[in-house]
């Protein structure tokens, strides 16, 4: 996959109509990174703070629904992707009988088997906010209503009963219908019960939706902008007339184009819940000569605006903004243009975190996590003519085969024929997929093409390196798996990275399947890199290279799961007719048996 292709995947308009990635606006990992940085140990089971609901809903957008989809059917484009099916969070069947807690679990210690990583780029109160707001997508206003007059009619003056965060937080829907039946709702039907569940449920909420922090650079940290046009009438009569209005930011050497013009896109839930959204507002309109723009629409709750414009060869996209309830206007979030350059070396890379997969007995498969930012003021853009990343080098002898963008990236600016890198406070992250032959004394150099500040190698434990540069900081257990772990300071740029490893894995069996070797996933997982793999496997999917001939879960559901996404490839025409066959045929005698 083109690292262009992988980085438009980014773009909030493709998560909202297509869900095909999550908008990565993360924290990204603490730099100065000693060792891997283990999945999050649980506090208390229960938030601190009610939950925001309004907040965990635009977590939820940038976070969820590219995988499980927006109505949480588990029918996000990215989640179609995966060799596994994505659980339907939003049907009642599976919600119902989920406590918060449960759910919690599962954002900040993530599920590897199912292919969710770890949030570790949430604070705890939003993980307890974008929890919250999944417990309402199977339900509706008019549950949530007949639930509050039953309750009030049935239950009057015991409302403090149910506002307890931490009991609340261990108890499912459930679990509430029985309390409701045992107590005064014995005469309830089950539809009706359920209701006052989840009214009962609406309790723990904020009273208030808390205020949205906007990331765009506050007025202490912007630098000043010089030779700002003033506001023509004829601007702020039509900025006085709009409802939806918004900032160009030019902080570049040229002025920007009288004839520039912008996109105000606009999307909303329909009829069906169920369905996704859908775009209701696409208007374009000629950008103000101070950089202003605005529009008219009829805003309602709940709907989520973004601005596009196309810039010298730059597809820029503001982040988005999503309608508070009783708002009649809108503020879409400040957008800053920088001049370009296509000198890289203003990057720097901060860390380089590198995992061997040694399963098989042919190849060695490379992970190497680049964590690099752009502290400078110019935009950087990279061309990828050659599909190769300039200021990424591969391991020398190895075959190259691809990149992806982490989850806690800043986001990328796409181009005609690569991205671009905008300054951002936020970290950008990078991972590189290679692999090379398997040897005894495996001798492994990779160039520094940029001073890489740090370097973390985690190696399956049986396996050791010897260089120079590196420091041996023994074996360390990462949930159930050990590896053994080696630092290494500054590598300066034009030098390489040099060791030799040797051992064997411990207690492996050949298995050269990325998707099946738990030492893989939890090795990444365990970066800290906060890895998508739906993006692993949309990258191998596109390049014709499934794995064909690797073994499959023993278990006959990702048998099932397997034959699902082999038709899927083989319905996008990714695979070919005769591998589609042989390998189908394959797995269905593996089912049989």
């Amino acid at each position: 996959m083109k690292l262009s292709h992988t980085i438009f995947l980014s773009i909030i308009t493709l998560a909202i109509s297509a869900c095909t990635t999550t908008l990565a606006r993360d924290v990204t990992p603490p730099p100065n990174l000693i060792q891997p940085t283990p999945v999050p140990t649980l506090g208390a089971l229960y938030p601190n703070e009610h939950p925001n609901v309004e907040n965990g809903k635009i977590i939820y957008q940038e976070k969820c629904a590219p995988c499980h989809g927006d109505s949480g059917l588990g029918d996000g484009e990215q989640g179609k992707q995966l060799p596994v099916s994505v659980i339907p969070i939003g049907l009642p069947e599976i919600a119902n009988q989920a406590s918060p807690e449960k759910w919690y679990r599962t954002v900040t210690q993530g599920n590897i088997e199912r292919f969710m990583p770890p949030f570790l780029s949430l604070t705890d109160q939003e993980r307890w906010d974008v929890v919250t707001y999944a417990f309402t997508l199977h339900t509706n206003e008019s549950q949530i209503e007949l639930g509050k007059n039953l309750f009030e009619s049935n239950c009057a003056n015991c409302e403090n009963q149910f506002t307890d965060l931490e009991s609340m937080s261990a108890i499912s829907d459930a679990d509430l219908v029985k309390q409701i039946k045992d107590s005064f709702g014995s005469n309830f039907s089950d539809d009706e019960a359920f209701a006052v569940a989840k009214y009962i449920r609406t309790l723990t909420f904020a009273s208030e939706s808390a205020p949205i922090v906007d990331s765009a650079p506050s007025a202490e940290s912007t630098p000043e902008v010089t030779d700002q046009v003033e506001v023509t009438e004829e601007a702020q009569e039509e900025i006085s007339n709009a409802n939806i209005t918004g900032q160009i930011e030019n902080r570049s050497e040229k002025n920007l184009p009288a004839d520039l013009q912008v996109t105000l896109r606009g999307f909303q839930h329909g009829a069906d819940p169920n369905a996704g959204t859908i775009e209701f507002f696409n208007e374009s309109a000629l950008l103000n000569e101070d950089g202003s723009y605005g529009f008219e629409s009829e805003l309602a709750q709940g709907q989520i605006y973004l601005l596009q414009f196309s810039l010298g060869g730059l597809n820029y996209q503001t982040q988005i903004a999503v309608v508070p309830a009783d708002a009649t206007e809108l503020t879409i979030p400040t957008l800053i243009v920088y001049e370009t350059t296509d000198d890289f070396s203003a990057l720097q890379i901060d860390s380089l975190d590198i995992f061997l997969d040694m399963a098989s007995e042919e190849t060695v498969q490379i992970f190497s996590v680049y964590t690099f930012s752009n502290r400078s003021d110019k935009t950087v853009v990279i061309n990828l003519d050659n599909e190769t990343v300039p200021f990424i080098a591969s391991p020398n002898g190895s075959s190259k085969l691809g990149y992806e963008a982490t989850q806690d990236s800043a986001i990328f600016v796409p181009t005609e024929n690569g991205f671009a890198i905008p300054p951002n406070e936020t970290s950008y992250g990078l991972i590189a997929f290679a692999s090379i032959p398997q040897a005894r004394n495996l001798e492994f150099s990779l160039p520094a093409i940029l001073d890489i500040n740090e370097v973390t190698l985690l190696l399956p434990e049986g396996v050791s390196a010897e260089g120079m540069a590196l420091a041996d900081k023994g074996i360390q257990p990462i949930q159930t798996t050990n590896f053994h772990v080696y630092t290494a300071s500054k590598i300066t740029q034009g030098s390489n990275l040099e060791f030799t490893i040797s051992g064997k894995p411990k207690g492996t069996t050949t298995n050269a399947n990325l998707f099946e070797n738990q030492n893989v996933i939890l090795g990444i997982g365990a970066l800290g890199a906060a890895l998508i793999f739906a993006g692993v496997w949309m990258f191998l999917k596109d390049k014709n290279k499934v794995a064909l001939e690797d073994e499959e879960d023993d278990d006959s559901e990702s048998v099932l799961d397997a034959i699902i996404a082999l038709d899927d490839l083989h319905k996008d025409g990714k695979i070919s007719d005769e591998a589609y066959q042989k390998r189908r045929n394959e797995l269905k005698s593996k089912l049989k048996s």
